[in-house]
């Protein structure tokens, strides 16, 4: 398995056969207008360009994956360019109807497709009614036979949801959002330090930490959060690549892997109902 990191969450997840573009975040800096609402520091988005090989990368591509429309994953260049070149779009069923009015050929992605065990995880990407208003996000354990298997939690901070997942499916790689979001609008709406390295100690084997350095309201830094899992002496398992840094991953578990369950959709959030008011 192979990780190629480009910008924020945006990545080429290479399993076997399939190179799956995740969260296509590709417009120019400052193209977006900032997130952090309240507290000082808006910036408009996003804050660094995509690294020099990153057209390469994209042309690889041979399906997209998508674990929930807000444009930091999923932005107007990243639609612009999906539609352009048809690549088949995969998503929860929380998303299928925007994407499919956006001119986008996207199908829901369950257990058996594109020959992986798949299961969709719902993220909290926050909490109460902040978590409410940020809408559904479906994070995704993927495994094939062959490679190591991986778990994205997309944007989430550290649910029950997330930490029963990785002790029951044993994720060999878990990527997670590492930037400490927060919009001042009362609370973080990503996983905090501690949080995150609660995750990296719970995690069975290798962790990635992304959605870094991209975005105004995500403050923490790769520097800082290097020190911090090194002081937990956490670096020899812990990733937090560079813009455009290619990560391998070798399968160590000849066990046989967990058997996904299906996947529980909860009531939309204000987000999900707004895009399809506005979609």
């Amino acid at each position: 398995m192979q990780i190629h990191h480009l910008r924020n969450a945006t990545m080429l997840l290479t399993l076997g056969q399939h190179r799956l573009l995740v969260d296509p975040l590709l417009g120019k800096p400052g193209v977006m207008p900032g997130f952090k609402m309240f507290g000082g520091g808006r910036k408009p988005n996003p804050l660094v360009p995509l690294p020099p090989q990153a057209e390469a990368c994209l042309a690889q591509a041979t399906a997209v994956l998508i674990t929930h429309e807000h444009p930091d994953h999923f932005d107007a260049a990243g639609i612009e360019w999906v539609r352009a070149r048809k690549l088949p779009v995969w998503a929860s069923s929380i998303d299928l109807p925007s994407l499919r009015r956006k001119g986008l050929d996207a199908h829901e992605l369950r257990d058996g497709d594109l020959g992986l065990s798949v299961e969709a995880i719902p993220g909290q990407h926050g909490r109460g009614p902040l978590g409410w208003l940020m809408g559904q996000v479906s994070g995704f354990y993927l495994a094939h036979p062959d490679e190591p298997s991986v778990y994205l939690t997309s944007d989430s901070v550290l649910s029950d949801t997330v930490v029963a997942a990785m002790a029951r499916l044993k994720p060999e790689v878990v990527v997670a959002p590492a930037g400490s979001a927060n919009m001042g609008l009362g609370g973080d709406i990503l996983f905090s330090f501690e949080e995150l390295i609660t995750l990296a100690k719970q995690a069975p084997r290798e962790v990635v930490f992304n959605h870094l350095e991209a975005l105004d309201h995500c403050p923490a830094t790769r520097d800082a959060l290097r020190k911090r899992i090194a002081e937990e002496g956490l670096s020899a398992r812990v990733h937090i690549p560079s813009d455009g840094e290619v990560l391998h991953f070798q399968r160590q578990d000849a066990a046989p892997q967990p058997r996904p369950q299906p996947f529980v959709s909860r009531a939309p959030g204000f987000q999900k109902w707004l895009t399809s008011k506005l979609g």
